[in-house]
């Protein structure tokens, strides 16, 4: 430890404190939220360069051509490709501290309890406002948020431009939304114990092609508990093995030949839309990052003196955007009149 005689003494205390934990930040927000935690295991968390990210949409595909003999082999010119875009988001948390705090609270141990409360509490904000951004439309703070579900996975899906793409226009690039008013009359109009497995997999196999489905289900409070109680404790398939064990509430969905695992996301704080489920195909997601700035330390070296304020300032930022490459088999099942 220093000797704590200098304002860039306690910048370097400050400094050190955060380094030990900057290495954890990732597991920390990915830890507190499903679908991040999906794509981290399955190494969707990808760096970008250059002002826009871009992913590359396969559009269309050549047809395969049965002949026999001299049958002239045809050679068409179509678009295979093409790109959508996004435009990188930055998010940052500030660790500052007073002088006057500092010194009020001199002595090894007791500064270094000053700073390990200070970093928990930006730590929290950092995974509440990740979390808040995921399930968003992308337009908080004028428009400069991560664009969540709400326009990935949008309750009306042939409006809007989400990646460049007008999904008005552009029909492959919608997703498909269900209300279970609609959705299916002989199965029932309400979200319940009765309805919800149905439902599902009905979905399911329409939102479905070979080993391409949802393969993650986000629950409400509301359908979690329907699902909870549609399985006795025999038939009961509780995931154990990867978000369970990250200490999520998961169950697993089995049936028609598929398995996705089935997250509750909800409770106090939770930015979780109610009477929802996204269904997820996490392959088709990236949570694009710039490779300087994923959840590291804004300012090198030890941080920053203001030069108006007497106190000690660090920021932890981010830089990127969570992106879809296919919205074919992502869903969204909601009920517009649970009472009903």
């Amino acid at each position: 430890m220093p000797n704590l005689t200098s304002a860039s003494a306690y910048q370097q205390v400050l400094s050190m404190a955060l380094e030990e934990r900057s290495a954890s930040y990732q597991d920390l927000v990915s830890n507190n939220n499903a679908l991040l935690a999906v794509l981290r295991r399955k190494g969707m968390w990808k760096s970008y360069s250059g002002p826009r990210i871009r992913e590359t949409l396969q559009v269309g595909k050549q047809v395969a051509q049965w002949y026999s003999g001299f049958d002239e082999l045809l050679n068409p010119a179509i678009d295979l490709f093409n790109d959508a875009y996004y435009d990188p988001k930055m998010v940052v948390v500030p660790v500052i501290l007073s002088m006057q705090e500092i010194l009020n609270n001199e002595g090894d141990n007791q500064l270094m309890d000053v700073y390990d409360s200070y970093i928990d509490a930006d730590e929290r904000s950092l995974e509440d406002t990740m979390d808040a951004a995921l399930y968003g439309d992308g337009t908080a703070n004028g428009g400069k948020q991560l664009t969540g579900l709400a326009t990935a996975v949008p309750i009306v899906a042939n409006t809007g431009v989400y990646g460049g793409i007008d999904r008005a226009t552009a029909v492959i690039w919608q997703t498909k939304t269900y209300d279970a008013q609609t959705v299916n009359p002989a199965i029932g109009t309400q979200v319940n114990k009765d309805t919800i497995r149905p439902l599902i997999s009905s979905i399911m196999t329409k939102q479905s092609r070979g080993r391409d489905y949802a393969d993650l289900i986000i629950m409400s409070p509301e359908h979690y508990a329907a699902y909870d109680a549609a399985t006795i404790a025999i038939q009961r398939q509780t995931n154990e093995t990867s978000l369970g064990k990250l200490g999520f509430s998961a169950l697993e969905y089995i049936g028609g030949g598929k398995r996705a695992e089935i997250v509750l996301d909800g409770g106090i704080g939770s930015n979780m839309p109610a009477n929802t489920s996204f269904g997820l195909n996490t392959d088709s997601f990236r949570l694009r990052y710039h490779p300087q700035r994923n959840f590291d330390k804004v300012f090198d070296g030890d941080g920053q003196m203001p030069i108006d304020k007497d106190a000690i300032a660090q920021f932890i930022g981010w830089m990127g955007e969570l992106t879809m490459t296919n919205p074919m088999f992502n869903w969204r099942l909601y009920d517009s009149n649970p009472a009903a």
